[in-house]
């Protein structure tokens, strides 16, 4: 007897797990079969910035040439929807799925602009956090730093790409330097409460333009931002409270070890 109990029990856990591949396979044809009966839509938040909202998403993912609503689930291209979704210059990730609540769900994570470049021909784009591109928007601004001055990048015109890729179009252009410069004047309060605007001279240099007061900052070519800024600091902090601010037309960092003001010309 206890040879047959040892026969049926290897027996049993078979069937078992048979059952459950047969019974999931069961769900899994039920649920391609049930109809889309709603949408849902979620934008993630996007450090109050409105490039794209939900009526937005919900136009894209009924724009398919078939209809969405009512179609049987296992009819929906899911993965078509979630790469069209992704193709949309704001967006940076989208997530699409259905359950088997007969709803489709569209996750949507907009890209973050931390800078807003202008080209000498008036183009214009914008850099988000993760160093891609995206293009200025007809209906929203964001407010960000803005750079401008001797440039020509290829982000007003060459759509969303990433700002370090290493071709040709990349190594002749400062987008990279303007990004991690943006970056790190986001990352500080006082200078993103300081700092609104940049401008690339003919040398190719970085000029800051602060939000108060007449002086300008010549930063240089970008490197060496944490000792440059750092010098800056002391003399907003410790230079300034002992002298006239306003008597200097331009303040240099490129120096080691010092800071070369220059007096205005013009009162």
């Amino acid at each position: 007897m206890s040879k047959l109990k040892k026969m049926i029990r290897p027996i049993g856990i078979a069937a078992a797990i048979i059952g459950v591949i047969l019974a999931l396979g069961f769900v899994e044809r039920t649920a391609d079969r049930a109809p889309i009966t709603d949408l849902e839509v979620t934008v993630q938040e996007a450090e109050g910035m409105h490039f794209i909202d939900e009526v937005a998403v919900k136009r894209e993912v009924l724009d398919q040439g078939i209809a969405v609503m009512g179609s049987a689930t296992g009819a929906v291209d899911v993965t078509g929807i979630e790469e069209r979704l992704k193709s949309i210059p704001s967006v940076a990730k989208a997530e699409v799925y259905h359950t088997l609540d007969g709803k489709l769900h569209a996750r949507v994570q907009p890209r973050v602009p931390v800078v807003r470049v202008y080209n000498m021909d008036g183009g214009g784009f914008y850099i988000d956090k993760e160093g891609w591109t995206m293009p200025l928007s007809p209906s929203y601004t964001a407010r960000v730093l803005v750079v401008t001055g001797q440039l020509n990048e290829p982000g007003a015109t060459h759509g969303v790409y990433s700002v370090y890729a290493t071709d040709s179009l990349q190594r002749a252009c400062r987008s990279d330097d303007i990004h991690r410069l943006a970056m790190f004047i986001n990352e500080d309060p006082l200078w993103c409460a300081l700092i609104d605007q940049v401008v690339v001279t003919p040398q190719g240099e970085f000029e800051l333009i602060p939000r108060i007061g007449p002086s300008r900052v010549l930063l240089g070519d970008g490197s060496a931002l944490p000792e440059r800024f750092g010098k800056l600091r002391i003399f907003y902090e410790k230079g300034i409270p002992k002298a006239d601010w306003r008597r200097y037309g331009r303040i240099d960092l490129r120096f080691a070890d010092q800071i070369v003001c220059t007096k205005r010309t013009t009162p």
